[in-house]
């Protein structure tokens, strides 16, 4: 396809997204692994979802893909056959629970966890070729501070923060903030407190890091909400379902309620930049800026 092509073909795409609703966009990170960050992107979108909110579900975690493991859900195509042209997006979403709509990425393909420009995008582009309406777009993000967390969180409006209340976690939800800020010219962070044994220690947790962040990186930090450890969170992962639908009455899945109702109070930004165009556009341009 020739510049110009692509060039008419996005703007085309791009139109086309905005004649839908306005979407709330919102990236869930974390800077380092296993602290449950995936699983608050899966409950959070499944609460929102119970709601009334028609919820989207990206598993953007692309070499190391687990949201449709972790919800028991048989998938024939995946984001990589998007990219190879093989699928249109809307052929790979699986409807979850409560209405969920997920749309899986691959895991163990190595071309998946280094994305080029023109990945992104041809994702731009089977986002503009989307037929359904939507609320929210949940990105569930790689852990760390690569280029595609960069991408993606840069594209999205509001970027979830999900740290625990150990030393390697709080250094490196610092580092992840300091990178975006740095790079990704982002400013505003929700901060979610995950697995802590008391909910009052989720609020120091989070001032813990808010003070470090604002003193040195001058970024706004918002406290999201506290999610305790509980021992039916894993029973729900073994059961391959989300907490919230497996026991709804138990700690974690109340917490999670909470959580989705404050995420779905958030203002949408007016204009195109409550839009889908708009993530679309600034995904493209995130990926051709850290290029170059």
């Amino acid at each position: 396809m020739s510049k110009s092509n692509m060039v008419t073909d996005q703007a085309t795409g791009l139109r086309r997204m905005l004649q839908h609703r306005p979407v709330q966009v919102m990236a869930v990170a974390s800077g380092k692994g296993g602290v449950g960050k995936t699983n608050v992107s899966i409950n959070l979108s499944v609460a929102m979802s119970a709601i009334g909110k028609e919820v989207i579900l990206l598993d953007a975690d692309m070499g190391l893909a687990n949201v449709d493991v972790l919800l028991g859900l048989q998938s024939s195509a995946n984001l990589s056959h998007v990219l190879d042209g093989q699928y249109t997006l809307e052929q790979t979403i699986i409807r979850g629970p409560a209405g969920l709509n997920v749309i899986p990425a691959s895991s163990g393909i190595e071309r998946m966890a280094n994305l080029s420009p023109s990945d992104y995008y041809k994702i731009t582009q089977a986002f503009a070729e989307l037929s359904i309406d939507f609320d929210v777009l949940v990105i569930d993000i790689a852990a760390g501070v690569s280029d595609s967390v960069i991408n993606f969180s840069r594209a999205a409006q509001e970027i979830v923060v999900v740290v625990c209340d150990e030393p390697a976690s709080i250094t490196d939800a610092y580092a992840l903030i300091k990178v975006l800020s740095q790079n990704g010219d982002l400013f505003r962070f929700h901060v979610v407190s995950n697995m802590v044994q008391h909910l009052h220690e989720g609020r120091i947790l989070y001032h813990k890091l808010a003070k470090v962040c604002q003193r040195f990186l001058g970024v706004t930090l918002h406290f999201m909400g506290t999610i305790p450890y509980d021992p039916f969170l894993r029973k729900a992962v073994q059961r391959q379902n989300s907490v919230v639908q497996s026991f709804p009455g138990c700690p974690a899945a109340r917490a999670f309620r909470k959580m989705a109702v404050t995420a779905a109070a958030w203002p949408l930004p007016k204009g195109v930049r409550g839009q889908l165009g708009h993530f679309a556009k600034r995904l493209s341009a995130s990926a051709s800026a850290l290029s170059t």
